[in-house]
C-alpha cells in the first residue's frame, strides 16, 4: 500500500513524525510537505511562482521538502514523487485541532486532505488538541501515543471502502478512550481584531480569536470537550441544501 503523507506544520514538526511512525507499519510511506510552517493557507496552490523540492533526512524520516503550500506538496507528491494516486493520503498529525466549518476552508491540513480525494485518493486529516502556546511550536514533546494509535485503526478501516469524502479527524488532549461520528459545529472562534503599535508608533493589526466555549450537542468541538476522539465525513460536494428548483423564478 503506497501512502502519502504531508501537513501544514512543515517538515520538523513531531506530529508528522508521529503520523510516519504510525504508517510505516501498514504501508509504504511517502513524506512530502512544506518546508515551513504553513498553517491556516486553506487550498492555496502556488500557480504564479515556481515550486522547488529537496530531500531531506529529517527526524529519521526520508523527506521531500517543497517550497509550497499542503495543498502544493499533495499535487506534487501524487503527480511528481509518486507518480500515481496512493491509496491513502494522510494530512497531520496537526498541532492543534481543526473543528468546525471554519477549518474547512481554512486549514492547510483539512485542504490538502480535501485535495487528495479530489485526486482520487482517500484521504484523512488528522489533528491533536493541545494548549494554545504549543500549536506552532514545533519541537513540542506532546505525547503522540493515543492519536498513533487512532491514526493506524483508522487507517486500516478506510482502505477497505469505497467513499468520496474525506474523514477529519481531532483527537482530545484528555480522551476517555472512545470514537464519536460528528457534524461540523458552525463557529470555533469568537473572530477579533487587535490593533497595535510598533516601536516607530505606526499602527498595525493581529487577527486572532477566542475559542467558543460550548456547541451544539453531536458537533465535533462538542465531542472533543467531553473527551471523544471526533470524526467527521466532509463531502466534496459543498452544494447548499436547497431545492435548486426553488431558485429557478429567480430567471425571470
Amino acid at each position: 500500500m503506497k501512502i502519502l503523507l504531508t501537513n501544514d506544520d512543515g517538515i520538523y514538526s513531531k506530529g508528522l513524525k508521529a503520523a510516519y511512525e504510525a504508517l510505516r507499519e501498514i504501508g509504504e510511506v511517502f513524506v512530502v510537505a512544506p518546508v515551513v510552517q504553513m498553517s491556516a493557507v486553506g487550498r492555496s496552490i502556488s500557480i504564479m511562482h515556481p515550486i522547488r523540492i529537496s530531500k531531506l533526512k529529517v527526524n529519521e524520516m526520508e523527506v521531500y521538502a517543497v517550497s509550497g503550500t499542503p495543498t502544493d506538496s499533495v499535487i506534487v507528491g501524487i503527480y511528481e514523487i509518486i507518480g500515481e494516486v496512493p491509496d491513502l493520503t494522510v494530512c497531520g498529525i496537526n498541532l492543534g485541532e481543526n473543528l468546525s466549518s471554519e477549518a474547512v476552508t481554512t486549514s492547510g491540513t483539512v485542504c490538502a486532505a480535501l485535495e487528495a480525494a479530489t485526486q482520487g485518493s482517500k484521504a484523512i486529516a488528522i489533528s491533536q488538541e493541545m494548549p494554545e502556546k504549543y500549536k506552532f511550536f514545533l519541537t513540542t514533546e506532546q505525547d503522540f501515543g493515543f492519536a498513533k494509535k487512532v491514526l493506524k485503526w483508522l487507517a486500516k478501516k478506510v482502505v477497505k471502502r469505497n467513499f468520496e469524502f474525506v474523514f477529519n479527524v481531532n483527537v482530545p488532549a484528555k480522551p476517555n478512550g472512545k470514537i464519536a461520528f460528528t457534524k461540523l459545529a458552525k463557529k470555533m472562534y469568537l473572530t477579533r481584531v487587535e490593533k497595535r503599535f510598533d516601536p516607530r508608533g505606526r499602527e498595525y493589526y493581529w487577527i486572532s480569536g477566542v475559542e467558543v466555549e460550548s456547541a451544539e450537542e453531536g458537533s465535533d468541538i462538542d465531542a472533543l470537550k467531553k473527551g471523544y476522539v471526533s470524526i467527521t465525513p466532509i463531502s466534496l460536494d459543498m452544494t447548499a441544501k436547497v431545492d435548486l428548483g426553488d431558485l429557478n423564478d429567480w430567471k425571470d
